[in-house]
């Protein structure tokens, strides 16, 4: 597939994005060696491969679900918050 710039029009569109036309180019380059990068995929023999495989044989282990507290880490949380109070976050409100 070759990135071009009606591609890369699209993209844009359906990514909602804006590339400057000073970066057009270097992002066509990027995009083009992605795609040539993952074409790369077509030439794997995966002919006697399953469509879908695990690497869990016999399902997901099951755990004990514990809750676990830590006030260091909860304190540490909580400094880096624009405001706290009690041991929560506070928000704004946004329904009256």
């Amino acid at each position: 597939m070759k990135i071009d710039d009606k591609t890369l029009t699209k993209l844009e569109k359906l990514a909602s994005l804006e590339i400057e036309s000073s970066k057009r180019d270097e992002a066509i380059n990027e995009l083009s060696k992605i795609v040539d990068f993952v074409e790369n995929l077509n030439e794997l023999d995966l002919e006697h491969e399953e469509a879908t495989f695990t690497t869990i044989k016999g399902g997901t282990p099951m755990r004990e679900d514990t809750p676990k507290s830590d006030p260091k880490i909860i304190k540490t949380i909580l400094e880096n918050a624009p405001k706290s109070e009690g041991g929560f976050f506070i928000v704004p409100k946004i329904i009256q």
